[in-house]
């Protein structure tokens, strides 16, 4: 792999990187500890995430249990939970609060389906953008004479190829998160 190309790499891993916290994110009808992650609550007088005052666990496929180091930070919990709009139930019980995925409905599974789509179309946007500009840097090279018109074309291969294989890694996730998403 062509030095030029192996610069870019990073950030194509970075961006699948992304593209797989969001889709991982995303409530599927089943409880997900990544689906409350980066809901934030106040607690001690200043915004924190979740997963820092509280441990997240799967009770069972429907449930979440969050259970705070700080007992008295419940309440806040359960707010910031119900403030996030996910579409989720939480209720204090005992120790630690319950989140319940409510079940999910064909036209919600269509829905998110359909938002999860447009995100992979965004994906594979920001991969082409990606690819141009790595083919107009390798352009430039060319025109500064610093490679020659056989190593252009060398290189331009490679980062095609490379783009390929990430658009294909976008579909490849597509389908087992709709599929995943589509079972009841």
């Amino acid at each position: 792999m062509h030095q030029i190309v192996s610069q870019k790499k990073p950030a194509f891993d970075a961006a699948m990187d992304r593209l797989a916290k969001d889709l991982s994110s995303r409530r599927t009808g089943r409880a997900n500890p990544a689906l409350i992650d980066s809901v934030k609550g106040v607690a001690y007088d200043s915004m924190m995430d979740l997963n820092a005052v509280a441990s997240i666990s799967v009770q069972d496929a429907k449930t979440l249990l969050i259970k705070p180091w700080d007992k008295g930070l419940l309440q806040a919990i359960e707010k910031g939970v119900r403030d996030a709009n996910l579409g989720v139930s939480p209720a204090v019980d005992g120790d630690a609060v319950r989140v319940t995925m409510p079940p999910m409905t064909e036209d919600n599974r269509k829905n998110l389906v359909k938002l999860m789509k447009e995100k992979l179309e965004e994906m594979r946007v920001v991969l082409r953008k990606m690819r141009e500009e790595v083919r107009e840097t390798i352009i430039k090279l060319e025109k500064e004479k610093k490679i020659g018109e056989d190593e252009k074309f060398k290189i331009l291969e490679e980062v095609d190829k490379m783009t390929k294989d990430y658009t294909q890694m976008v579909e490849d996730i597509g389908k087992r998160k709709e599929a995943e998403i589509m079972t009841v």
